[in-house]
C-alpha cells in the first residue's frame, strides 16, 4: 500500500499538469485580433484567442496551415460591413455592440479537420482530411490556428497544391464563381467562343478568373498595367490594354464588342464600359464594387438595403432599354462550386498565383502589402503550429 502511495503522489502533479495542459490547449489558441476597427495599427497578436467551438453538428474544426489575404480583410479592419455583418452574427440583435471583437480576419483557408460534428458524413470529411475554403466575412477568420466552419463550406484540397498555394484560391474563386456563374450565367458548357473582358484582370480575382475562363474556352481581354501583361499572358489572356498608357476606354472601343465585362476596378467604368456589350444578346455588365455595404454602414440596415434596391434597380432598368443587363456580383461561400475548381486545378487547368508569403509573425506587414493595391496575384501568410512565434 505504501509503494502505490508513493507512485500515486508523485505522478498525480504530472498528471494534473498534463491535464491543464490540454485543457488550455482546447481553449486558447494563437491568433491575431482586432479590439477596434481602425488602421493596421489595430492589430494584436495574442495567445489566448478563444478556441473555436462546434456549435451545431453540420461544423468541422480546422487547424489553419495558411490564410490567403484579400482587400476584404483591409476594408473589415477598418468597418467596412460592420452593420450587416453584426446582423449576420446577431439577427435577433441580443448582444450589445462590440461583441464580434476580439475579432479574426482572414478569408482564406487551407488546413487539415481536427473535428467534425456530429451530422458530418465520413464519406465526405473526416479528421486528417486536408481541406481548403472561403470563410464567410462574418465569421471568424484564418489568421488563427484553428477555425470553425460549416462543411457545406469546405472542399477537399487540390492533391497537386501545398497549403500555401492552396490558401491563395478559395476566396477570389467563390468571388469569381458567384460573379461569373451565378450572376453572368457563364458555364463550361456555354462559354466556348464567348468574348469576355475583365476589367483589373491582374488582382486575385482576376487572374483565377483568366484562368477558368480560358479552361472553358473563352476569349479573354483584360486590362492591366504594362508590368503586369506577362503575368497575364502567361495565363492564357488573348488581348491586354494597358491601362497606364491613357484613357483605357478608347483602345477598348475599338475592339469587338464583349459578351460580358467583369469589373474589378469600380470608379467611373460603367460610365463607358456598357458601351462595349453586344446590345440586345443577352450581354450582361457585373461589377463586383457595390455601394452595398456601404450603404447598410451609413444608413442602418433597413434603409441602406431599400437605398441599394432603388440603386439597382434604376440602373439595371436603365441599360435594359439600351439592350443590354447590369448586375451585382458579391462573394458567396460555395463549397460546392470549390469541388469543381478543385478538379480543374489537379487537371492542370488553373493554378495558384502567389505573389508574396509572409510567416505568421508578419500579419501586420502582410496587411500593409494588401492595402498597398496593385496585386499581382495573392498575399498568403503561412499559419504556424507553434514553430514561428508571432512575437
Amino acid at each position: 500500500f505504501q509503494a502505490v502511495k508513493t507512485i500515486v503522489s508523485a505522478t498525480f502533479p504530472i498528471v494534473l499538469r498534463l491535464f491543464n495542459t490540454s485543457n488550455s490547449r482546447m481553449t486558447i489558441m494563437p491568433a491575431w485580433v482586432i479590439d477596434r476597427y481602425g488602421s493596421n495599427d489595430v492589430l494584436r497578436f495574442t495567445k489566448n484567442a478563444g478556441f473555436p467551438i462546434i456549435n451545431y453538428p453540420n461544423e468541422v474544426v480546422v487547424q489553419v496551415h495558411a490564410a490567403g489575404l484579400n482587400p476584404i480583410d483591409v476594408s473589415m479592419r477598418g468597418g467596412y460591413g460592420a452593420a450587416t455583418m453584426a446582423m449576420k452574427r446577431d439577427p435577433l440583435n441580443i448582444n450589445q455592440s462590440g461583441s464580434e471583437f476580439p475579432l479574426i480576419l482572414g478569408r482564406d483557408m487551407s488546413g487539415v479537420i481536427m473535428e467534425c460534428g456530429l451530422d458530418v458524413a465520413p464519406a465526405y470529411f473526416k479528421e486528417g482530411d486536408e481541406v481548403w475554403a472561403a470563410i464567410p466575412p462574418w465569421k471568424q477568420g484564418s489568421l488563427a490556428e484553428f477555425v470553425v466552419l460549416s462543411a457545406n463550406e469546405v472542399s477537399k484540397k487540390p492533391k497537386c497544391l501545398s497549403h500555401i498555394e492552396a490558401a491563395a484560391v478559395p476566396y477570389v474563386a467563390a468571388t469569381a464563381w458567384s460573379a461569373l456563374v451565378n450572376t453572368g450565367g457563364l458555364n463550361k458548357d456555354n462559354c466556348a467562343k464567348k468574348r469576355i473582358l475583365i476589367l483589373g484582370g491582374s488582382g486575385g480575382v482576376g487572374t483565377f478568373s483568366i484562368q477558368m475562363l480560358k479552361a472553358w474556352g473563352a476569349h479573354v481581354t483584360v486590362t492591366c498595367s504594362q508590368n503586369a501583361e506577362r503575368l497575364v499572358r502567361g495565363l492564357g489572356v488573348d488581348h491586354v490594354v494597358d491601362y497606364t498608357a491613357g484613357p483605357v476606354e478608347v483602345p477598348l472601343r475599338a475592339l469587338e464588342k464583349f459578351d460580358l465585362v467583369l469589373d474589378n476596378v469600380g470608379g467611373d467604368t460603367e460610365s463607358w464600359a456598357l458601351g462595349l456589350l453586344k446590345p440586345w444578346c443577352g450581354a450582361k455588365y457585373v461589377t463586383l464594387v457595390t455601394p452595398f455595404l456601404r450603404n447598410t454602414d451609413r444608413l442602418g440596415i433597413a434603409d441602406g438595403m431599400l437605398q441599394t434596391g432603388v440603386t439597382v434597380a434604376s440602373k439595371a432598368l436603365k441599360h435594359l432599354s439600351k439592350g443590354v443587363h447590369y448586375r451585382w456580383g458579391m462573394f458567396a461561400p460555395n463549397g460546392l462550386a470549390l469541388d469543381d475548381i478543385s478538379e480543374m486545378v489537379d487537371a492542370g487547368k488553373i493554378r495558384a498565383v502567389v505573389e508574396e508569403e509572409f510567416t505568421f509573425s508578419q500579419v501586420p506587414q502582410a496587411m500593409l502589402k494588401v492595402e498597398k493595391g496593385h496585386a499581382r496575384g495573392k498575399t498568403v501568410v503561412k499559419i504556424s503550429s507553434g514553430e514561428d512565434s508571432a512575437e
